[in-house]
């Protein structure tokens, strides 16, 4: 930490940083931006700190740090530290704003993937296997076990959070230059990360089929070969054209989305009965 070179946000910010981080990420989760909402709450003293001066870039920078985010919350620390080093470094304007959006966008999915695999499957696994064996063998210095994982846990964590700062010093000093590329370069990256989760977050399959003869087709199957998850595409395509029309939100697209699931439900039950007929 004091090797770091920040301009205006002091280490006591960073101490506030990371124990609202620790804290709060989790706090308001929801399904339309998941961590958003937490994530902003974290990266709040740096803002105020940055910001407090001028209220458009506050709530730009505000605007952009509760847009869609989820992660690992012991990895979210590595973002946030480049996060916040970019804009002491750099400060908040449109450029920097797709800049810092795209970084984050882009790291969230990767590093989701690293850290369930290091901090929720193999962390639970050891460390809870421990304490059940000991606890069965009557031992009681066995629920000392998770007191002490979660405090390695922290310190961790701690770690992280310097390494995100290091690296994001690194980036804003390195590419202060061309950072209309490095906007171009992680608004792709962010995009490429965001398309390939709409397969996995939306699960729709049409249950369609009709008969040729004595041939059964299955509309889904069809679909497949066309294109595969063809469904999910259009309907993250709808959802996006469709919260751009004026009096729409989310809450609404939730309804609409709902409505559209039940007419296609009593759609599929309808050709089934009618293909029974036949």
């Amino acid at each position: 930490m004091s090797d770091l070179k920040l301009n205006k946000i002091t280490k006591k910010d960073l101490k506030h940083i990371f124990i609202q981080n620790v804290l709060g990420l989790q706090l308001g989760w929801n399904y339309e931006k998941m961590q958003g909402l937490g994530y902003a709450y974290s990266v709040m003293p740096a803002l105020k700190r940055l910001y407090k001066d001028d209220p458009a870039k506050m709530k730009q920078a505000l605007n952009m740090e509760m847009g869609f985010f989820n992660t690992t919350p012991q990895m979210s620390h590595l973002i946030v530290g480049a996060d916040v080093a970019l804009q002491d470094q750099l400060g908040m304007n449109d450029e920097n704003e797709k800049a810092i959006a795209g970084l984050k966008t882009g790291l969230m999915g990767p590093f989701a993937g690293v850290g369930d695999t290091i901090f929720v499957a193999i962390y639970n696994a050891i460390i809870y296997s421990i304490t059940a064996y000991m606890a069965l063998s009557n031992q009681p210095i066995g629920l000392l076990i998770p007191v002490v994982g979660c405090l390695a846990i922290l310190w961790v964590r701690w770690k992280l959070f310097q390494i995100g700062l290091a690296q994001g010093t690194r980036l804003a000093t390195t590419f202060a230059d061309s950072m209309a590329i490095f906007t171009e370069g992680a608004s792709i990256l962010g995009l490429t990360v965001v398309g390939a989760m709409i397969p996995a977050v939306i699960n729709y399959k049409l249950d369609l089929t009709y008969k040729v003869g004595k041939v059964t087709m299955n509309v889904q199957t069809m679909l497949d070969k066309i294109m595969p998850a063809l469904i999910p595409l259009a309907i993250a395509l709808f959802s996006y054209w469709i919260l751009g029309r004026k009096h729409m939100n989310s809450t609404r697209l939730i309804f609409v989305l709902i409505l559209i699931g039940m007419v296609l439900g009593n759609l599929g039950a309808i050709f089934g009965w009618i293909g029974s007929l036949v």
